[in-house]
């Protein structure tokens, strides 16, 4: 089989009744512009028929699906990035599976690359037709992820990126995985397209308000020093406000000869000092177990079948 000029992988989880219909969609748009491509579903271990479907759609199209199974769920991006360790094409499309995002909208992505030359191409959303607790996490993440991390701010896991980016992205093999701050790390040279974006047809997303907290946490504690930093600052901030109300009381005492009566502030001063020792030591007990799990290698994903 000829390399193809277009990989397009699709992270699965409980999606059954969207798969074929993603499938037959892909594959006329590509037929329509004459692009070879490969279809790479990486079934993150869904609860429902999704693998059933999936080897239906493999053993009908042999020579332009792969499909494979995860061990376990192991989350959005780490069932991408094994997806991307698959894939050989020129070109890497990632696209969800639920078709919010219609396979249509991956010409505005070519269209992008070809305009821009950017290594990668994001298809962003004017108007995002998720409810609006969900809609109101996701600007909150991005908002945040801007301001700790110093990324772009905005994004989506509909984008097209070059070979040259997938290689790179490759390199980090690591328990947990955050394709947009890995990508931030290797290039700045990022172009966005506007496109569609559909109601949710069949259940409901996997991302709860909580799975997105759960997230941004395991961001901020793999990919940055922010809350080392913070403990800094903390320790600046108490020990100056400490230094200077020990110097108002030896005034006081000094040259007033004003006696310090009672314990309630010493009392109110340990217990907060105690607080911050205790949730310092949880910060670095959160870096420590990362560490951990980086040092006994643990998997991005572990793979139970392939077709």
């Amino acid at each position: 089989m000829e390399r193809p000029d277009y990989s397009v992988i699709v992270p699965v989880f409980n999606s059954e009744n969207s798969l074929e219909e993603l499938y037959s969609r892909t594959r006329d748009f590509f037929k329509e512009i004459d692009k070879r491509f490969e279809l790479i579903f990486v079934d993150d271990n869904s609860k429902d028929k999704s693998w059933k479907v999936l080897k239906k759609i493999k053993k009908e199209n042999p020579e332009l699906v792969t499909a494979v199974r995860l061990a376990k769920n192991f989350g959005q991006h780490n069932a991408t990035f094994c997806g991307l360790a698959r894939a050989k094409g020129e070109f890497v499309i990632t696209i969800d599976d639920d078709l919010q995002l219609p396979p249509e909208e991956i010409k505005k992505l070519i269209d992008g690359y070809e305009a821009s030359q950017s290594d990668l191409v994001y298809g962003v959303f004017k108007d995002k037709k998720h409810n609006p607790a969900r809609n109101i996490s996701s600007a909150s993440f991005n908002q945040s992820s801007k301001l700790l991390l110093k990324g772009p701010g905005k994004g989506s896991s509909f984008r097209l990126m070059t070979r040259e980016l997938v290689n790179n992205i490759l390199n980090h093999f690591q328990s947990f995985v955050f394709l947009d701050e890995i990508i931030n790390w290797y290039t700045a040279d990022i172009s966005y397209v506007q496109v569609k974006h559909l109601p949710r047809q069949n259940d409901k997303s996997g991302y709860t308000s909580r799975k997105l907290i759960r997230l941004f946490s395991n961001i901020v504690l793999f990919y940055s020093n922010v809350p080392l930093r913070a403990m800094v600052y903390m320790g600046l901030l108490f020990s100056s406000f400490s230094f200077l109300i020990g110097i108002f009381f030896f005034i006081k005492k000094i040259f007033f000869n004003t006696p310090i009566l009672g314990y309630t502030s010493l009392i109110v001063i340990i217990t907060f000092s105690t607080g911050i020792i205790i949730f310092s030591l949880g910060i670095l007990g959160g870096y420590i177990s990362r560490i951990y799990f980086a040092q006994n290698k643990k998997p991005p994903y572990s793979i139970k079948k392939v077709l």
